[in-house]
């Protein structure tokens, strides 16, 4: 999936993990996800977390190694553990999580090789799960002052939903992507309209947030840009996990939006495509063919 254009340097920072399925142990988190779903569609974009000197972290970087994915920016833990998830799924496949902690992730150190990768990126995405640890945290916020346009994946995960952390993530925030569940509680803890368009003018108002992204699960995603709105209702697929759909979504939302002048119609109809086929496949990180996207758009 080549992009003719000249591709953007991205990073995507954050937790890289291992999602315990019933059926065994898949490679994830959100910016993970996002990350190499991005590099599948043809973008650059280089991973930035921490593992454990244990086996789950060897097996991440095989992992990383096989998917044609940097390792320079994954830091070795001593202490610490590599991530783990324990996943649940209902009938439906959405997913309940049990995040185990504390992580390698948790604590990301910002160092001088991460600033000067910063200040040749031009995009940044971050979520709010990998600023449960103060230590993490603090390395997101420095390299947010760095990059120029930064993307704020919203993934409230309980305990770890502080509106806190959210409020000051928001802030110097281009691009913001969030569920509808979500939304209801942002709009709840900010005294916010809980209207789909009402919330995401507000929130783009009261944040200066150029781009608020609300996906919708199985019935698409609505997109504010600049005082415009757009809506896609997205596509019907058997679902077989939903883990890793919003963040498939949120990569080609990025790569649809890089380079300035879109169509947000069009734009959320790839992105509710490309969810839509992660959400029919095993796995948060199934591989991307333009064939089968298109293929789940003609359905």
């Amino acid at each position: 999936m080549e992009k003719s254009e000249k591709k953007k340097n991205i990073l995507s920072i954050g937790e890289i993990l291992w999602d315990s399925f019933p059926k065994g142990l898949f490679l994830g988190g959100a910016p993970f996800n996002v990350a190499c779903h991005l590099n599948m569609l043809g973008e650059n974009c280089t991973m930035i977390s921490r593992i454990g000197n244990d086996s789950l972290g060897k097996q991440v970087l095989a992992s990383l190694e096989q998917k044609n994915m940097s390792a320079e920016f994954i830091q070795i833990d001593s202490v610490y553990k590599t991530g783990l998830v324990n996943i649940y799924l209902d009938t439906n496949g959405n997913a309940t999580y049990d995040i185990v902690e504390p992580a390698a992730w948790d604590f990301i150190e910002l160092n001088e090789k991460l600033v000067k990768i910063a200040e040749v990126s031009d995009i940044l995405i971050f979520g709010s799960l990998a600023q449960r640890n103060s230590h993490t945290r603090s390395a997101i916020r420095s390299l947010k002052k760095i990059v120029p346009l930064t993307v704020f994946d919203i993934n409230l995960r309980p305990p770890y939903d502080n509106p806190d952390i959210v409020k000051e993530s928001l802030k110097q925030t281009t691009i913001v992507k969030l569920n509808d569940t979500e939304l209801m509680t942002l709009a709840k803890w900010f005294n916010l309209p809980s209207n789909l368009k009402s919330f995401a003018e507000a929130l783009s108002n009261e944040f200066n947030c150029k781009i608020v992204c609300v996906t919708k699960g199985g019935n698409g995603a609505a997109l504010w840009h600049s005082g415009t709105w757009s809506e896609h209702p997205g596509f019907k697929v058997k679902v077989k996990d939903t883990v890793g759909s919003g963040d498939a979504f949120l990569s080609a939302l990025i790569s649809g939006v890089a380079f300035g002048d879109f169509d947000s119609y069009e734009v959320l109809k790839k992105a509710n495509a490309v969810g839509a086929f992660v959400a029919s496949s095993d796995g948060a990180t199934p591989l991307l063919s333009e064939d089968e996207i298109n293929a789940v758009m003609k359905n």
